[in-house]
C-alpha cells in the first residue's frame, strides 16, 4: 500500500478550513490547543489543532485567514514544529512560552476593522477569552465565539472516550471524599461563595478521590462538577459510572448528572446565588451560561492549593513509589548496558527504549502507566525537548553519543517523572562539559534554601546560574508541579523564568515539583537530568520559616559523563551523598544484574 502523503492532506484540510470560513463569513479562526477543561494532554475529539496543522507538541495555537496559516509555539518545540511543519504552507511562529499570549498581538496587528474572527468558546479559557476580546475591539474587529469550524469538515472526529471511572482505592487515598468536599466549603465560605464550578480534570479527580483513563497518561476523566453547600453534582457521561459507584457517592451527598448536562445546570442558577470560579480553569463558553444576576467570585479553584501541598501519610507512599521506580530503572539499566557494549548485538532504536523501561515498571506493585510518552532521544534527537520515537522515525543507537532518556510512571501510590543521559561509546570533552554544567545547575536549586512565601519563578535562576556563567541558556522552564497518581504536570508553583511571580506561586511544604536543567544544541546532542523534589521545613527562627527540598528520585546520575575539574567539593560531597541514599534505598528491592549495576553506578568519586 503506498504511503500517505501527509502534506497534501493537511493542505486539502486547510482548504477546507477555508471554504467554511468563507461561507460564514470568518477572517481568522483560531484552533487552540485545549478542550472544554483546558487541559494541557487532550482526547482525542479535541486534538484539532494536531488535526488540521500536524503540529503533534502539546503546547499551540492555530491561526488560519484566507492567505496565512500559522502555528504558535514555544522554544521546547521549535526543531519539533519545523520538521512536522515542513513542506506546507503553515508557518512556526516563535513564543517565549507556552503561556505567551504573541497570537493575540499577531491578529491585533494584521486583521482590520469590520474583520471577524472566530474561536470555539467551549475550548477557550475565560482569562484569554476577555484579552482576545479587548484586543480586537481597540481595532474594531468582532470576535465570534458560537462557531467550531472542525466539527463541519473533521467527518471522522473521534467521540467521546468509554473508559470506566474508579475510586482511587485505600490506603491510597488519605482523605475521604466527604472530608475533601468539606474542606472545599470551608474555602467558598471564606471566599463568600455559595457555588463553585470546577472544569479542570485533576481538580475533581482529586476532589472525588476519583480517577479514570481519558486521557492518554493522565489517570483522569472528562468531568465538570458544581460544589453547593450542601450537595456536589457530577457530570460525566453515561456508562463511565458503575451502579456501586454511584451509590457510593450519593452517600457522600454527590448526584451524578450527564456531562452535557453542565451548561444548563449553569443556567439554572438562582439569579441571587453567589458562585466561584477560575478564570484561568473554566472555559467562556461555560461563564456564558451563567445567569446575569448571579454575583460571580474569581479565585483560584481551593481544589488546586488543597491537591499540590501532599499529606504527610501520602508522601509516605510517594517515597515508596519512588523505591519500586528506581527499582524498575535499575532493572532497566541492567539491561541497556550491555547491550550497548555487545557487539554482535541486533540493531538498537529509540523506540526499545520506551519499551523495555515500560516493560521495567509494569513489572513492579501497584504500577499502572507512564505518566507521559517516554522521551528517549539519541544525540540530535536529544535537542528536541519533546522528541517522541515512533517505528517510522527513530535513530539506531550507534557509535559515539548521549542517550537522553525522560521518563515516569503512575502508580496508585505517586506519579514519577526523571531524566537520565547516559554515555554511548566515548563521550566528546564538549559533551562532558555541558553535562557537569547542567549537573551543577540541578544541585544548585537541590540544596536552596528560601524564606517560605518565596515565589516558585524567582528560584528558577539558581538553575540557570552555573548555565549562564559558561554563556548558554535552555528554552523551558526548571520546574513544574507534580500530582499524587495524577497528572504529571500540575500548579499552582512553576519554576520559571517566563511565569509571573504571583501569590498562588509560592512555594509550600509538600509540593512536589521537578528539577530539570538542560543544555540543546540542535542537530548534535540533548542534555537534562532531572529529579523530583519535595518541599519541606528546613528552619524556623529569627526570620520566620525556611523552605528546602527533599529529593524524591531513587536513580544514579551517571558519573562517566562528569568533567571533574568543572566540579566544586561541595557538588562532588552532593553527588556521592545522594548516590548513597540510593544505594541503600534501592538494594532492598534488586538482585542479580540489576543489584551489580546499582552498586557500580553509585560508586563514590
Amino acid at each position: 500500500m503506498p504511503a500517505i502523503d501527509t502534506t497534501s492532506v493537511r493542505a486539502e484540510r486547510l482548504a477546507q478550513l477555508r471554504a467554511a470560513m468563507a461561507h460564514h463569513e470568518v477572517d481568522a479562526f483560531i484552533v487552540p490547543s485545549a478542550d472544554p477543561h483546558l487541559s494541557e494532554y487532550l482526547p482525542g475529539r479535541w486534538k484539532g489543532r494536531e488535526w488540521i496543522s500536524g503540529f503533534t507538541g502539546s503546547v499551540g495555537t492555530f491561526i488560519a485567514t484566507k492567505d496565512f496559516a500559522g502555528v504558535w509555539t514555544d522554544g521546547r518545540y521549535y526543531t519539533q514544529a519545523e520538521q512536522e511543519l515542513a513542506g506546507t504552507e503553515i508557518g512556526l511562529m516563535k513564543i517565549p512560552s507556552g503561556a505567551s499570549l504573541l497570537h493575540i498581538d499577531w491578529l491585533a496587528e494584521n486583521m482590520e476593522a469590520g474583520q471577524t474572527v472566530a474561536v470555539d468558546a467551549r475550548v477557550l479559557g475565560l482569562a484569554v477569552a476577555r484579552l482576545l476580546q479587548d484586543a480586537l475591539a481597540a481595532r474594531g474587529v468582532k470576535l465570534r465565539t458560537d462557531l467550531d469550524l472542525l466539527d463541519a469538515i473533521w467527518s471522522d472526529r473521534p467521540g467521546l472516550p468509554p473508559e470506566a471511572v474508579f475510586e482511587h482505592p485505600a490506603p491510597y487515598a488519605v482523605l475521604a471524599r466527604a472530608d475533601k468536599l468539606h474542606a472545599t466549603r470551608n474555602a467558598m465560605a471564606k471566599l463568600g461563595a455559595e457555588r463553585h464550578f470546577i472544569s479542570t480534570l485533576d481538580d475533581i479527580a482529586y476532589l472525588f478521590n476519583l480517577r479514570g483513563a481519558d486521557v492518554s497518561y493522565n489517570p483522569v476523566f472528562l468531568a465538570h462538577a458544581l460544589v453547593e453547600s450542601n450537595s456536589a453534582t457530577l457530570f460525566v457521561a453515561d456508562g463511565k459510572i458503575d451502579d456501586a459507584l454511584r451509590s457510593r457517592l450519593e452517600r457522600d451527598g454527590v448526584r451524578v448528572a450527564p456531562y452535557d448536562a453542565a451548561q444548563a445546570a449553569l443556567a439554572a442558577i438562582p439569579g441571587d446565588s453567589t458562585l466561584l470560579i477560575d478564570p484561568r480553569r473554566v472555559t467562556a463558553g461555560m461563564r456564558a451560561a451563567v445567569p446575569q444576576g448571579v454575583r460571580i467570585v474569581e479565585a483560584i479553584n481551593p481544589t488546586t492549593f488543597a491537591k499540590s501541598r501532599k499529606l504527610e501519610v501520602e508522601m509516605d507512599h510517594v517515597r515508596e513509589a519512588m523505591e519500586h521506580d528506581g527499582a524498575a530503572l535499575c532493572e532497566f539499566f541492567a539491561w541497556l548496558e550491555p547491550v550497548l557494549l555487545d557487539p554482535k548485538r541486533q540493531p538498537l532504536t529509540e523506540v526499545h527504549i520506551d519499551e523495555n523501561i515500560t516493560a521495567a515498571r509494569a513489572r513492579r506493585p501497584h504500577f499502572v502507566s507512564p505518566s507521559f510518552g517516554t522521551i528517549a532521544g539519541f544525540n540530535a534527537n536529544g535537542a528536541i525537548m519533546h522528541y517522541r520515537a515512533t517505528p517510522e522515525n527513530c535513530a539506531t543507537i550507534e557509535g559515539d553519543g548521549l542517550l537522553l532518556i525522560d521518563s515516569g510512571g503512575q502508580y496508585l501510590g505517586g506519579t514519577t517523572d526523571i531524566t537520565r543521559v547516559v554515555p554511548v561509546g566515548t563521550p566528546s570533552a564538549a559533551q562532558k562539559r555541558d553535562f557537569t554544567l547542567v549537573l551543577k545547575g540541578m544541585i544548585n536549586l537541590s540544596v536552596a534554601r528560601f524564606p517560605r512565601g518565596t515565589k516558585g519563578p524567582m528560584l528558577d535562576a539558581l538553575a540557570r546560574a552555573p548555565i549562564w556563567a559558561a554563556g548558554i541558556d535552555y528554552g523551558h522552564g526548571t520546574g513544574h508541579g507534580v500530582g499524587y497518581f495524577l497528572n504529571v504536570h500540575e500548579g499552582p508553583q512553576v519554576i520559571s523564568p517566563v511565569a509571573t511571580p504571583e501569590s498562588h506561586t509560592a512555594m509550600e511544604p509538600g509540593m512536589i515539583t521537578s528539577n530539570e536543567p538542560g543544555i540543546y544544541r540542535p542537530g548534535h546532542w540533548g542534555i537534562r537530568i532531572e529529579n523530583l523534589v519535595l518541599t519541606q521545613t528546613v528552619a524556623n527562627g529569627e526570620f520566620g520559616e525556611f523552605l528546602g527540598f527533599e529529593t524524591l528520585t531513587l536513580c544514579p546520575i551517571d558519573t562517566r559523563c562528569i568533567d571533574l575539574s568543572l566540579m566544586r567539593g561541595d557538588e562532588v560531597a552532593w553527588l556521592n551523598d545522594y548516590h548513597r541514599q540510593v544505594r541503600a534505598r534501592l538494594l532492598p528491592y534488586v538482585d542479580g544484574a540489576a543489584r551489580d549495576w546499582l552498586e557500580l553506578r553509585t560508586k563514590e568519586i
